[in-house]
């Protein structure tokens, strides 16, 4: 299998699939491709080849594309039974987090785009106290981390490192990277993320870049 995937220092999307797959010990290449979103450009071109929505990620295995990444998710867990929990709750209640991070916590996404080189916390503490949407949305991951955890027992959402873990990764490194306040429970949780190998090989990547994308930088002029 191949996954085709963007910058990993800005590339949430491509996060998830990447990390769940490398944490899971599940088998890929991997085709990184530069962010580019100007008409004619490398970037377009490729993924263009690989998928009819033209964005990132995408799984490829054998020639067939699977994009989005709740779409990717459910192929591989067809094939990889520790993608999702096993007790039947806990698999639809992971499944609900999936979704609910799939389409919502937009302030979250808009105010604080994942950036995971950066050092943000001015950014961060004037987004905090400017933005109640996005203490409304970290309010709410901050509940449904607490909730799963309580119900678990860790050390991940529902145990053992599984899809909402991945989805929520890119969350983990927003709150680092603006140093929002949040509770005990959650910096404990988000320590344990980050210290997973699949998400610390993603961050090492994502570090080693050295690129600047001024599209993707709202809060910097440079590196």
């Amino acid at each position: 299998m191949q996954l085709v995937i963007g910058n990993k220092n800005y590339s949430s999307w491509s996060m998830r699939p990447w990390v769940l797959m490398k944490q899971l010990g599940i088998p890929f290449e991997e085709i990184k491709l530069r962010f580019d979103f100007t008409e004619g450009s490398v970037y377009r071109q490729t993924v263009a080849r690989y998928s009819p929505a033209r964005s990132v990620p995408v799984l490829v295995d054998e020639g067939f594309s699977v994009w989005d990444t709740v779409a990717i998710n459910e192929y591989l867990a067809e094939r990889h039974s520790a993608v999702w929990p096993v007790a039947r709750q806990q698999r639809a209640r992971a499944r609900s987090l999936v979704a609910e991070m799939h389409a919502g916590f937009s302030a979250l996404r808009s105010h604080c785009p994942m950036n995971i080189e950066a050092q943000l916390p001015d950014v961060g503490a004037r987004v905090w106290a400017e933005e109640p949407a996005v203490r409304q949305n970290v309010a709410r991951i901050e509940a449904a981390f607490a909730d799963a955890l309580a119900s678990s027992g860790g050390p991940f959402l529902f145990g053992d490192f599984c899809a909402a873990d991945a989805f929520y990764a890119p969350v983990c490194m927003r709150l680092l990277t603006y140093a929002l306040p949040v509770s005990d429970t959650t910096r404990d949780y988000v320590q344990r993320v980050t210290a997973a190998p699949g998400v610390a090989a993603w961050i090492s990547d994502a570090r080693a870049e050295q690129d600047y994308l001024d599209f993707e930088e709202p809060h910097r002029k440079q590196r």
